[in-house]
């Protein structure tokens, strides 16, 4: 018994097609009903044999292309810890005194043995802070009072710069005479280094000791009168985007900078459109823009240095990402924003 036609059509292979495809196929079904009903030939027939050729313009020979460039964003990673904000420092402080109050009692004569002069500094110590702790302001963690060891609004305990100048009274000790007759000298205390440096105070952009707590990048310029941009240009026949950062580091900033391209893999690409098309320089593309691939590099030592650079650059900066918003254009901040670091 012959099988019927209905298990016939059922046991055909199904042929799956994208739905790009359908959509095209079905364009050019509408195209070719519309050409017939229209008396014009279809698109994909050929043209009637007394028909005109069109002429090849060179335009219409020339193929559209992007103009490929590796930059390269050079960056100094932060040198110091930011800085802490309210909340942060009145938890601290309130830490501390929490600690003094479980603490155990502070033995005295276990650390300064009674009548030398380590043992008259630490009574005339106590006297002004009335607790072991040194930079927790006056507080007396067994008085009827040391259950309020909050900071009280406006108060200054809980600020780095009191808390490090009470450290530094505490270090100095005064000229004292103990039992024994010896003379103590006053104490030279080193003083921490200072969290704005020179350099921010007279707001030097080329200088990398400043804005120590923010990461800071590379800005150069191109031309007198050009845009701010980061290091960039194009790839050299067949190198990779490492060997093009590195290139561009030296041929940019010269051999004055101790520098590390990381990875092989760019962290972004930005795509830059001229406003009209550009004929390539042979004659054979139609350029249509930029694309800018980042490649992230680190400086550790040296400084940059513009002279005799081959990428025509006339002046640079080491801005972070808030001052490179403010240099840069709308159109080329919104390509790279997302990029560099927020700290």
């Amino acid at each position: 018994m012959p099988p019927r036609p209905e298990l016939l059509l059922n046991l055909r292979p199904r042929i799956h097609i994208c739905k790009s495809c359908r959509l095209s196929l079905q364009q050019q079904r509408l195209a070719s009903a519309a050409a017939v009903s229209s008396g014009h030939p279809s698109p994909i027939e050929p043209p009637p044999s007394g028909a005109a050729l069109p002429s090849n313009t060179p335009s219409a020979s020339l193929r559209t292309a992007y103009k490929v460039k590796a930059s390269v964003l050079l960056s100094r990673p932060p040198l110091i810890t930011r800085d802490l904000t309210p909340f942060e420092k009145s938890y601290f402080l309130y830490q501390r005194r929490l600690n003094e109050r479980l603490a155990m009692p502070f033995s005295r004569y276990f650390y300064y043995q009674k009548g030398t002069p380590g043992d008259v500094e630490w009574k005339r110590k106590i006297k002004e802070r009335l607790t072991p702790a040194r930079d927790i302001g006056v507080y007396n963690a067994y008085a009827k009072e040391g259950w309020n060891d909050e900071v009280l609004v406006g108060a200054k305990e809980s600020e780095p710069d009191v808390q490090v100048d009470a450290l530094l009274k505490d270090a100095e000790v005064e000229g004292l005479t103990g039992e024994e007759g010896q003379e103590v000298k006053k104490q030279e205390v080193e003083k921490p280094m200072p969290r704005i440096t020179e350099a921010d105070r007279v707001g030097d952009t080329k200088s990398l000791d400043r804005n120590l707590q923010r990461t800071l990048y590379l800005v150069v310029r191109e031309g007198k009168e050009g845009k701010w941009w980061f290091p960039n240009d194009v790839l050299v026949g067949k190198e990779s985007l490492h060997t093009a950062a590195e290139r561009i580091i030296v041929q940019a900033g010269g051999l004055n900078m101790n520098t590390w391209v990381v990875g092989n893999i760019p962290l972004g690409h930005y795509i830059y459109n001229f406003g009209t098309a550009m004929e390539a320089q042979d004659q054979s593309e139609e350029l249509r823009g930029e694309k800018f691939f980042f490649m992230k590099g680190r400086i550790m030592a040296g400084q940059a240095n513009l002279t005799d650079n081959k990428l025509g650059l006339t002046d640079f900066q080491w801005l972070a990402k808030d001052e490179i918003q403010e240099t840069l254009t709308p159109r080329d901040w919104n390509g790279v924003k997302n990029i560099l670091s927020e700290r």
